[in-house]
């Protein structure tokens, strides 16, 4: 018989702890503008080195250079700072109420801001989302009223959902912004069934979808992308690296074995991956994607490269697992920085500026946030009316159910 040794088993493990000092020195960050752009009617098989790679477009000085430079007016570009800075600063106000106990939960997006509003802009407006909990951006950029997302955090009597969701998991069809679900892997093969109903259809719109790298360990991000690569869904699908599930880093899903984008390999599918700190990449990514899946070319499979600066939800503490500075030596920067720049070097902007409209969001927000708890909030104040809990979720209301209503005297 052959020897045989003792059989071992590989537990990834990140590569800091509390603390530890950061050294991000092992992150490939190529110049910007140094990847290719290929046509959209591009063979996967012929780019699969995009799936490795990083499209930049934002160089060191703020300027936009190379090939994915979606040469944007700085209007669009304004419209961009804006939605990115009102998220930053709503997000900070609901944190905060959270811990002052008038609402229950609530997840912020810090740092990773242009990975939703830059995909909103390149998008057309009737096109259905998909998102995450930390897509609150796409609603900004779209114009969803700031009041109805606060009424919602705190499931008062304007809440659009009427009290049935966690805070923060919105839903808005009129905005094109699925409900969010908890289980987040769910959203990739409801976006592609999405997708494929409106290619059957003969509708013009296209679907868009997130989830955080972690899910990509369900099946259902396997199932999503084995439908979009057979039917060639109308779809995009979006993985949100940020290094980090509630608590466990990106290695355990598969992260340090190769790239999120290339999965998309196996399936025959385009894979991208982005600089997701990067709002001029992040946007023309999008865009490809998008004018792909309109010319019935397929889907596309996006990696948006970040880092969650904050914790994973206000019921976790990321001091437990990793450095409380990590977010600071992120190579990749802080999106909102970075744009900002982008637009002084264009001359369109200016730091005067950006404290201004800093001042004033905040004051919006503070203004909004009063507005809202006048209404209610979890420790007080009007509730949805108690008959909404037996609406809209039947057309034909069942029998055991109108009973319960009555019962109830409603």
């Amino acid at each position: 018989m052959r020897n045989r040794g003792q059989l071992s088993l590989r537990i990834p493990q990140p590569k800091f702890r509390p603390g530890d000092i950061p050294d991000f020195s092992n992150v490939v960050v190529p110049p910007a503008g140094s990847v290719e752009r290929p046509p959209i009617d591009a063979n996967p098989r012929e780019i699969t080195s995009l799936a490795y790679s990083l499209i930049r477009v934002l160089d060191d000085d703020g300027q936009a250079v190379g090939p994915w430079n979606p040469r944007l007016d700085a209007e669009t570009l304004r419209k961009g700072l804006r939605a990115m800075m009102l998220t930053r600063a709503y997000d900070n106000r609901m944190y905060h109420a959270q811990r002052q106990g008038k609402i229950s939960f609530y997840i912020k997006s810090a740092g990773e801001e242009a990975t939703s509003v830059a995909f909103a802009l390149a998008l057309e407006r009737d096109d259905m989302c998909f998102p995450s909990y930390r897509q609150q951006g796409l609603l900004f950029a779209r114009g969803y009223p700031l009041i109805d997302m606060m009424c919602q955090c705190y499931s008062n009597a304007r809440d659009p959902n009427k009290g049935r969701q966690l805070p923060i998991m919105y839903s808005s069809r009129e905005f094109g912004f699925f409900t969010i679900s908890g289980n987040l892997g769910t959203q990739f093969p409801q976006a592609v069934g999405w997708a494929m109903a409106s290619a059957y259809k003969g509708g013009e719109a296209i679907a868009a979808a997130w989830i955080g790298e972690g899910a990509t360990a369900e099946g259902d991000f396997h199932h999503a992308l084995n439908f979009a690569s057979v039917y060639r869904a109308p779809v995009i699908l979006n993985v949100v690296n940020n290094q980090w599930a509630i608590s466990s880093f990106q290695g355990i899903a598969g992260g340090e074995e190769s790239t999120f984008a290339s999965r998309a390999i196996g399936h025959n599918l385009p894979g991208l991956r982005v600089d997701g700190n990067d709002f001029l990449a992040v946007y023309a990514v999008a865009a490809w994607a998008a004018e792909r899946a309109r010319a019935n070319l397929g889907a596309t499979l996006i990696e948006l490269y970040t880092y969650r600066a904050e914790g994973h939800s206000t019921s976790d503490d990321p001091a437990r697992y990793r450095p409380t500075d990590e977010w600071k030596a992120w190579p990749l920067g802080d999106p909102v920085d970075r744009l900002k720049r982008h637009l002084i070097a264009l001359d369109e902007w200016s730091e005067k500026q950006h404290e201004a409209l800093g001042e004033e969001l905040a004051l919006l927000v503070r203004e909004t946030q009063r507005e809202a708890e006048a209404i209610g909030a979890t420790d007080g104040g009007a509730r949805p009316p108690r008959e909404t809990m037996f609406e809209d979720v039947f057309k034909d209301v069942p029998e055991h159910l109108r009973r319960q209503r009555e019962q109830a005297g409603l």
